[in-house]
């Protein structure tokens, strides 16, 4: 599957919308999951794949080499990072984690009744 790049065709967008394109990435297996666990800090690969639920090596290595291009993880000396962009992308996506657990709270709540 290629790259999800703003301006090019991608799953749900002939024109490759930026909003098409970012949904696409992170839509994608284990896309938005390696960033909420890089949010936590730098990782190893072996670190990284323990936080992700021991995803398996070729997926995390096909993501990562995705995240790279795009720009949103850097690998430095301590492992793998979030970059400024990828930063600034969990910070946009963090509520959503808030939301949800309000949401599963909810249903529970709801299915209990």
């Amino acid at each position: 599957m290629p790259l999800p790049i703003p301006g090019t065709r991608v799953r749900g967008s002939a024109t490759g919308k930026p909003i098409m394109a970012l949904l696409d990435l992170l839509g994608r297996t284990w896309g938005l999951g390696i960033i909420w666990n890089l949010s936590e800090g730098p990782a190893t690969f072996r670190e990284l794949q323990q936080r992700c639920e021991k995803i398996s090596p070729t997926l995390l290595n096909t993501r990562l080499k995705e995240l790279k291009a795009l720009q949103l993880v850097e690998l430095h000396k301590e492992g793998y990072q979030l970059s400024t962009l990828g930063t600034h992308l969990f910070e946009i996506v963090l509520p959503l984690g808030d939301w949800s657990k309000q949401w599963a709270n909810h249903l529970s709540k709801e299915v209990l009744q």
